[in-house]
């Protein structure tokens, strides 16, 4: 008969440390962990205002965790700190485990600023439609209070687990926040496409520039009024694309073309452009402008910031430098838009996954549609109505927060 106790059963662990941080706290706790061979299940740890939060999962033999615990008693009463031990059934690890394979969505929160009844009710809709929240992450610098003028935007990311009972009505209740509250969300899979996205297409007028370029044509024209009615009215969806283009474009025959240069330097750009611009071009992301606008605009945009890709409309010039009311070639409408992002995809090797689209206009629906992350600039209802996600309170940096960036990784003094 074996009387042998078996020494070398082992259990789980948590251990959770709070206080204040210091260099060399966490280097401490492994200090200790390894002399007695724990191995590290799971560690999580946060910084809030130098107040530290670090929990570690062990699994460690049993005739070695009674002096383990002890000695970190004794260690966190020399640094300062809290600690607490929790045991973890192997039965209860498991179902944890288990967990792991479950769908995983990352919710980012965007505003001027955001507020405790703001990021309740996104944590509200988050509950109902039973999702666990895994962890919570500031994206923008932290908030002066005494320099209030350089809170220019807040954003914070949620990473989810789990399976939405209803992703529809998920982000229907999103959408009714974003607009009740003055705050813009992007749920979106968080998968590897969504941290590997390569190509970025942007709509020009409204989007790029905070104007549309063939009204800034027909006031030099003296048809201002006819030409922007039937643009405002193109964007809302109420008439055909092609149909406004034609009618547009007519108005202005007999305009001479040098005044192109002169709007073009007077283009009002849109509010992050540059920034957002710079970063797109320093991590390497293909860009391309995809416009029912002009030709002549979107280079002038392609010279300044490097842009790979213009596809715009080309205004007919007859030999005395006058427009026709004419275009040459095929219209570069919503569907062209779809087409023109899925063939540049294509040539840069580029999974349709891995693609942005960004627009303010019924004839974006398309490509924001195509795209493997569609966003709502500063849009008109209908657009943002079906949009899975819109930006609306900041500039059209906020882009960068969807794609998960830090502004910490963007070398700047961010504020939140």
């Amino acid at each position: 008969m074996n009387t042998n106790t078996n020494t070398n059963k082992e259990e789980q662990i948590l251990i959770r440390i709070t206080g204040n941080d210091r260099p060399g706290l966490t280097a401490s706790v492994m200090e200790i962990l390894a002399s007695k061979d724990a191995k590290i299940l799971d560690i999580g740890q946060a910084d809030i205002h130098s107040t530290l939060s670090l929990g570690v999962l062990i699994r460690i033999s049993e005739a070695a965790s009674g002096q383990v615990m002890k000695e970190l008693l004794f260690k966190a009463t020399e640094l300062g700190v809290n600690i607490g031990f929790e045991p973890v059934t192997d039965d209860e690890y498991e179902n944890w485990v288990n967990l792991q394979g479950k769908n995983r969505f990352i919710l980012t929160l965007i505003g001027r600023s955001l507020s405790a009844k703001q990021i309740e009710a996104a944590t509200k809709v988050i509950a109902q439609q039973g999702l666990n929240i895994d962890s919570i992450l500031r994206l923008t610098g932290r908030m002066s209070i005494k320099h209030p003028e350089h809170n220019r935007r807040a954003c914070i990311e949620f990473s989810l687990r789990g399976t939405p009972a209803d992703r529809t009505a998920m982000q229907k209740e999103l959408m009714h926040i974003s607009n009740e509250m003055e705050i813009d969300f992007s749920f979106q899979q968080d998968d590897m496409y969504r941290r590997m996205r390569r190509l970025i297409c942007f709509d020009m007028d409204s989007t790029l520039i905070q104007t549309e370029c063939i009204d800034e044509l027909a006031e030099r024209a003296g048809v201002g009024a006819e030409v922007r009615a039937i643009t405002e009215s193109a964007m809302r969806g109420e008439i055909d694309f092609k149909e406004s283009f034609t009618r547009r474009v007519a108005l202005l025959k007999g305009l001479d073309s040098s005044v192109f240069e002169d709007i073009a330097n007077k283009m009002p750009i849109t509010e992050g452009v540059d920034r957002l611009m710079a970063v797109l071009k320093r991590c390497g992301y293909k860009i391309a402008i995809l416009s029912g606008g002009f030709t002549y605009f979107g280079e002038f945009l392609q010279r300044k910031y490097g842009i790979d890709y213009v596809y715009a409309n080309e205004l007919e010039i007859d030999e005395n430098g006058k427009l026709t009311g004419r275009y040459l070639g095929e219209i570069v409408d919503g569907h062209r838009k779809a087409e023109l992002l899925k063939l540049i995809a294509q040539v840069e090797k580029v999974n349709l996954a891995q693609t942005i689209a960004v627009g303010d206009g019924a004839n974006d629906l398309p490509m924001l549609g195509e795209a493997g992350l569609g966003i709502a600039f500063h849009a008109k209802p209908r657009v943002v109505a079906n949009a899975k996600q819109s930006l609306n309170t900041i500039g059209i940096d906020g882009v960068l927060y969807f794609l998960g960036f830090k502004d910490s990784y963007l070398g700047e003094q961010g504020r939140f």
